[in-house]
């Protein structure tokens, strides 16, 4: 312990200042006028990095800006808005008052030989007061002339024929 003391030298007394060391400390010195305020001076001039952070960043500018909740939520609203307008004018159009009828009308045979109901429907209807009509039901029934009743008499082919009728249509 005692080396340690010799060592050290001699000691400051507690409340004296340690002598200067060829130390002098700078004289106050007088602050400049400076020119009338005016614009900062323009910062200078970002340095571009083209690392991949700073390219990461420009692919973030790049991205469209999100909408709010609610203009998502304003947006949707007139959407269904306009769907809603467009479907109620496309349904206008087939909002006439329709009626179902039912009746007997026979539907004549085509050039092809087929039956034509659609006309079937649009006489049903017609008779009833109406414009035009839609098949709903048929029936079918086999006509035959006279020559089939006669006893003894073999039945040939053109002896009959099958007749269609419309018994339910629908009418505008």
């Amino acid at each position: 312990m005692s080396m340690l003391l010799l060592a050290a030298g001699p000691g400051w007394p507690q409340g004296a200042a340690p002598p200067a060391l060829g130390l002098q400390e700078p004289a106050q010195q007088s602050v400049p006028p400076q020119a009338a305020p005016g614009p900062p001076p323009p910062a200078p001039a970002r340095e571009e990095n083209s690392g991949l952070i700073n390219e990461i960043g420009k692919l973030f500018d790049k991205l469209p800006t999100l909408k709010s909740p609610q203009q998502t939520i304003e947006d949707f609203n007139a959407r269904a808005r306009e769907a809603a307008k467009g479907a109620s004018d496309s349904l206008s159009g087939l909002a006439t008052p329709s009626s179902m009828v039912t009746g007997r009308m026979a539907c004549p045979v085509s050039a092809n030989g087929s039956p034509d109901c659609k006309l079937g429907a649009d006489k049903l209807c017609q008779s009833k007061g109406y414009k035009e009509g839609k098949s709903l039901n048929t029936d079918s029934a086999e006509s035959c002339s006279a020559k089939v009743l006669i006893p003894g008499r073999a039945r040939k082919p053109d002896d009959c024929r099958t007749d269609n009728y419309v018994t339910s249509a629908l009418c505008q």
